[in-house]
């Protein structure tokens, strides 16, 4: 989403909570579960899970290591969810024309990351783009004396027209060049 006045342009950055991590997210929860259930069937001898017949299986070795993938499941899903919640990774780009900088934020585990510029030390506007097994299509700022400063979110790739167009409406406004394409 953007809004733009003559004199400011700000961008809001999606971040963690989207739809693919939420289904990654349950499917390692719903998993972990599982194995810790089939863990347990396999100590008590019981059937703890409506499909299968876990309590055949032996405690030692199989379902001790059910429990420990499980146990590793359950923390990597934990890990999972608090990131969607914190939704790591959101906030804006904020380009101030009247008072010169441009203000990168972006929300961290335990912070707030923020990222003031000069607007005159922004020398373009790049617009990175790789196809091929891991895909990558990003806009950065080529800021002088500094790295590349990415300004889209990171994970699922967005169609390469939004990408060039967004580039050219942050170059346009900003009155640099667009470099990349």
């Amino acid at each position: 989403m953007n809004s733009a006045t003559d004199t400011v342009l700000e961008q809001s950055v999606l971040g963690s909570r989207r739809l693919s991590n939420l289904l990654v997210a349950a499917a390692v929860s719903i998993g972990g579960i599982g194995f810790l259930l089939a863990s347990a069937s396999s100590r008590l001898g019981r059937d703890l899970l409506p499909v299968g017949h876990a309590a055949d299986l032996i405690w030692v070795p199989q379902g001790l290591v059910m429990g420990l993938y499980g146990i590793a499941a359950v923390l990597l899903a934990t890990y999972l969810w608090l990131v969607i919640v914190l939704d790591v990774g959101s906030g804006i780009n904020r380009f101030d024309r009247a008072s010169g900088e441009a203000l990168i934020r972006r929300r961290g585990f335990r912070q707030t990351i923020e990222v003031a510029i000069p607007l005159r030390d922004i020398q373009a506007v790049k617009v990175e783009v790789r196809d091929g097994l891991s895909p990558r299509r990003r806009l950065s700022l080529r800021v002088q004396g500094r790295r590349d400063l990415p300004l889209t979110r990171v994970g699922e790739p967005m169609p390469l027209a939004e990408v060039e167009l967004a580039g050219a409406n942050l170059a346009r406004f900003l009155g640099v060049p667009l470099e990349g394409l």
